[in-house]
């Protein structure tokens, strides 16, 4: 763990967890994930859940074929696989 520097050592916070979000902004702002982020927003517009407080538990998952469809959060962003192999559903 990174030496805590800096006056804000609140827990959670980047100087207290030594945290790099520089390396997470660099990979948000790639070409891919941006284009990425404006095909799913654009569904979610066209669902019209873009937004909403009832969909908060649910997201817009990528299957195998291509297409969207709604799943839970938890079980969406978990998926990652190994070795940066895709599990998409």
């Amino acid at each position: 763990m990174a030496k805590i520097t800096g006056k804000n050592t609140r827990p959670g916070s980047n100087k207290a967890t030594g945290r790099d979000y520089s390396k997470e902004k660099a990979y948000q702002s790639t070409a891919k994930r941006v284009a990425q982020r404006r095909e799913l927003n654009a569904e979610a517009r066209e669902r019209g859940i873009y937004g909403k407080r009832a969909s908060k538990s649910l997201d817009l998952s990528h299957k195998k074929d291509g297409s969207m469809t709604l799943e839970n959060k938890s079980k969406n962003r978990a998926r990652n696989g190994s070795g940066s192999k895709s599990t998409k559903k």
